[in-house]
């Protein structure tokens, strides 16, 4: 079924459909993961919570890139710019993440050469200008962001640029979502899948949890319309006692995803174990860099035999938000100690984070 193709109107008349069919939902109770930042987003500003059916709750997961990144990975950061004395080139809401001494924003304050950019490609260009300089790229984010490095990175190779390299901290999604499933602590009834990464993935790629957890999964896309047919199709299914994988986002992710970019994430990644905040280590859940790249791997040219501390900011629960085990607001330092201004842990940082996104669009109906 796809409700977006079979549904005549568009538009505000769309999405009143879909919110009366929502409230009409009279099926068991269940919880719904949203694996996804900008899905998290786009529930809070359009207040969805409010507008669930009894018994529908709706949990943010672990989808923003930033927030899952743990602690040390910024503390390797810090030393790379402090120490190694590097340019450190990094997507914009990893500049504000505390590390354990502090954060990439201060450093830079106190002189360190850390630039903002947009991608990857522009990383590998600011190294092309600055060839006394080595550049680092800290790389973050889930098989979204993974195929534009893996891009910049074979053209470093083929054009032999050798100061530059990435700190990869790249991490597979569906790894997560199954170690989820198996967290006794955890109790998710569907999983609302990420459509950024689906579409290099392909919904495909979701039928082993369906089949092996009987969990509901579908792809869902980030306008209004999108997000609701998305939870449409996940309270059909469990209404009728199915578990299959649904695609709500079907002009944006196909079944069997992007191959290219497939491709070049499998020529310069290879899985390994990873640490997640929140999650702990997951087996095959991290992209690091095949031995082949070992020349742009920053970790094994800067970081071999140096130890961080890693600390978690006291008070600070982003763990228990980003595993589905408390709403933001349930944070004692949720809107007093930690806001988007003074933010203590990522959640708050990152604009795709769940505190970030509940402080913003808290008198919403969604509170």
């Amino acid at each position: 079924m796809n409700l977006l193709r079979d549904t005549g109107p568009s538009g505000p008349e769309l999405v009143s459909g879909f919110v009366e069919r929502l409230r009409a939902y009279r099926g068991p109770s269940v919880a719904i993961m949203e694996v996804c930042g900008t899905h998290t987003v786009a529930a809070a500003r359009m207040g969805l919570r409010g507008l669930l059916p009894e018994g529908v709750r709706l949990l943010s997961g672990p989808g923003c890139p930033v927030c899952v990144t743990p602690v040390d990975l910024f503390d390797q950061a810090l030393h790379l710019v402090r120490e190694a004395g590097v340019i450190l080139a990094t997507y914009g809401d990893a500049v504000r993440v505390p590390g354990t001494r502090g954060s990439l924003d201060r450093a830079r304050s106190q002189g360190a050469d850390v630039r903002v950019v947009y991608s990857a490609l522009d990383a590998l260009a600011l190294a092309e200008r600055n060839p006394d300089r080595e550049v680092v790229l800290l790389g973050l984010g889930f098989e979204t962001t993974a195929p534009t490095v893996a891009a910049a990175l074979l053209r470093a190779r083929q054009e032999g640029v050798r100061n530059f390299s990435v700190l990869s901290a790249h991490k597979a999604i569906l790894p997560a979502m199954e170690a989820l499933l198996q967290d006794p602590e955890v109790r998710i009834g569907a999983f609302l899948c990420p459509g950024h990464a689906s579409m290099v993935l392909g919904a495909k790629a979701y039928e082993p949890l369906a089949e092996r957890y009987g969990v509901p999964c579908c792809v869902a896309g980030f306008e209004p319309e999108d997000v609701l047919a998305g939870v449409l199709c996940l309270l059909g299914q469990v209404q009728r006692g199915e578990a299959r994988v649904e695609n709500a986002y079907p002009r944006a992710v196909s079944a069997e995803g992007n191959r290219a970019a497939q491709e070049a994430l499998e020529r310069v990644f290879q899985r390994a174990p990873a640490r997640w905040r929140g999650l702990g280590e997951i087996d095959g859940s991290g992209y690091d860099l095949r031995p082949a790249f070992a020349p742009w791997d920053a970790r094994r040219r800067f970081l071999q035999g140096v130890r961080f501390e890693g600390r978690e900011p006291a008070g600070c629960r982003c763990a228990e938000v980003l595993r589905g085990r408390i709403e933001p607001a349930e944070c004692p330092l949720f809107a007093r100690a930690c806001t988007p201004q003074q933010p203590v842990g990522a959640c708050m940082v990152s604009s795709e984070g769940a505190c970030g996104a509940h402080y913003r669009y808290r008198g919403r109906a969604d509170g």
